[in-house]
């Protein structure tokens, strides 16, 4: 592993080989606020705009202009213009020392070569990963039927917003006599050596170059039919409307696609995106410029909204699929099992309105520490005074080829604080503020010392692969203590952007929960995701006592 990350082939590999479907145990989704403009919330248009965006957002990529990502260790002497000017005059070959003897880390974005045109195909044990950036259409899928769309000119300039947003509006259009029953987009959600054994099915009836033009295409595109009239916190169609953004009816996604961007009827947009290729710090990225590039113009308004010279016809062509009995049968069985297991998926959100990072940071406190603690304050009253393993998701890109690590939230530090404000109650209002400050200063550490590689997790996880490759079992990972510490109960991911409408995954253990947050300027919010055998009404409404007592132990 001399040039790269220790931890990255073993990574890939992880991810490759797991035979899990895609859907709830790998891909997360990254809901967007609205634009503000509500005539640009038009389908055809707001799905027409984000193109243009994303087709930006490439450009800059394939030309090496985007600005890189820094990770900073002192973010009020690095993270502003006067820093990034000062390094940007430095010749090339000394900028990154520069940045570094700030501790302003320029960070790894291999992971970005493969955000376009890109996708993971089904193979039996493995699966692979499979990039073309020679292709110039972006994939729609609009009622379970999958299009083609020309976005990008022979020479390489993007196509005008105007085209681009008739073409939409014709797939709209021809796409409402589709029979969604047939699609086979529900397939990307099978056991990944089923679905490999159905994609050779799909090949042998004369499908390749279809499958072929899904797998290269810039991005896919999903048009749904869904429209919501409210995104209130505790309302059905926010939950609704989460739901859809992470698996939908199985129908109109390709969860096998890099990403895919989603615009519902109500111009509501998201992205769901595969997980082994990268991490959410490149999805993130790119979903915070594309949403900022998109507020700040008028691609298709500007435009115009009608064309005399340009038949969108001859840019949109459909991907008939050949389906044989058996794959129709197929079709038929995976759906079935699709809408049994994410039927089992319930939800509940928070949107706590007592503090947000502000307030923290004005009493010197930890915003990601405070949400963490009180993750860990509502687990131990839902249990009676029990601790979780708790993951949190750490990126190590630092480092090249760097992936994550894993933040260990529940220490001892904050089994103490729970137990003496949910049990004794005991300690002054200046000794419950000191023991706050050194829980949150510890997490803190722990995030610093993640990021700079020096957590225990993936150290772990390499040497149980070396044992593996030699024949060998370390009498520490038969050990209860490890088993323990792997079922995480809790699997957090904090989503910090004014660009994010809300975000989440699925709990990774059937008993925990998959918890998606964020702490705002005034606010701090969480989606919820779980099964059966836990309640998210109980966590949420545990998580705001937390909250709350948080809040009186900072205010004294």
């Amino acid at each position: 592993m001399k040039h790269t990350s220790y931890i990255s082939d073993l990574w890939f590999d992880m991810y490759l080989r797991s035979r899990l479907p895609l859907v709830l145990n790998y891909n997360p989704f990254i809901a967007m606020n609205d634009d503000p403009n509500k005539q640009k919330m038009d389908q055809a248009i707001r799905a027409a705009d984000l193109t243009v965006s994303a087709l930006r957002f490439r450009n800059s990529l394939n030309a090496n202009l985007l600005e890189p990502d820094v990770y900073h260790m002192n973010p009020k002497k690095t993270d502003n213009e006067t820093f990034r000017k000062v390094v940007s005059f430095l010749p090339e070959v000394v900028s990154w020392y520069g940045a570094y003897f700030y501790k302003a880390f320029p960070l790894d974005m291999s992971q970005y070569v493969r955000l376009f045109n890109s996708t993971r195909i089904p193979r039996q044990d493995k699966d692979e990963l499979f990039t073309d950036k020679t292709a110039r259409h972006v994939a729609v899928l609009c009622n379970g039927a999958f299009y083609t769309v020309d976005v990008v000119e022979k020479n390489g300039d993007i196509r005008s917003p105007k085209e681009i947003h008739l073409a939409y509006q014709h797939v709209l259009k021809v796409s409402a006599n589709a029979k969604p029953e047939d699609s086979i987009a529900v397939l990307s959600a099978d056991e990944r050596n089923r679905w490999a054994t159905l994609r050779e099915l799909l090949v042998n009836a004369g499908n390749e170059s279809l499958l072929t033009k899904l797998d290269s295409a810039i991005f896919l595109l999903c048009l749904d039919d869904t429209i919501l009239n409210t995104l209130d916190a505790d309302s059905r169609e926010m939950k609704q409307y989460c739901k859809n953004m992470l698996h939908g009816n199985g129908l109109n996604r390709w969860f096998d696609k890099s990403f895919s961007l989603i615009v519902d009827k109500g111009g509501r947009a998201g992205v769901n995106f595969e997980h082994a290729w990268g991490d959410g710090v490149a999805v993130l990225r790119f979903v915070n410029e594309v949403h900022k590039d998109v507020n700040s113009h008028n691609f298709v308004l500007a435009a115009g909204l009608s064309s005399n010279s340009f038949d969108p016809a001859s840019h949109v062509h459909r991907l008939d699929f050949k389906l044989t009995d058996t794959i129709k049968h197929e079709i038929a069985k995976v759906r079935k099992t699709f809408e049994a297991s994410t039927g089992r998926l319930d939800l509940s959100i928070l949107q706590y309105h007592g503090f947000g990072k502000e307030a923290i940071k004005k009493y010197n406190f930890y915003p990601d520490g405070i949400m963490q603690l009180a993750f860990q304050m509502a687990y131990f009253r839902l249990t009676g005074g029990q601790t979780a393993a708790t993951y949190e998701s750490c990126s190590t890109a630092a480092f090249k080829h760097g992936r994550t690590e894993c933040i260990r939230p529940a220490t001892t530090l904050t089994k103490e604080f729970c137990e003496k404000v949910c049990n004794d109650g005991n300690g002054s209002p200046a000794e419950m503020r000191a023991l706050l400050k050194a829980t949150c200063a510890y997490h803190g550490q722990l995030t610093k010392e993640a990021a700079m590689g020096n957590g225990f997790d993936r150290h772990l996880f390499a040497l149980r692969k070396l044992a593996e490759s030699q024949g060998k079992t370390l009498p520490i990972f038969t050990d209860s203590a490890y088993v323990k510490i792997n079922h995480n109960i809790m699997s957090t991911s904090t989503l910090q952007s004014p660009a994010i409408a809300a975000g989440g995954f699925a709990p990774v253990v059937d008993d925990g929960y998959g918890i998606g947050y964020s702490s705002m300027d005034h606010s701090m919010g969480c989606v919820v995701f779980h099964y059966p055998t836990r309640s998210g009404t109980d966590f949420t409404v545990a998580l705001k006592q937390s909250f709350d007592d948080i809040l009186k132990v900072i205010n004294g």
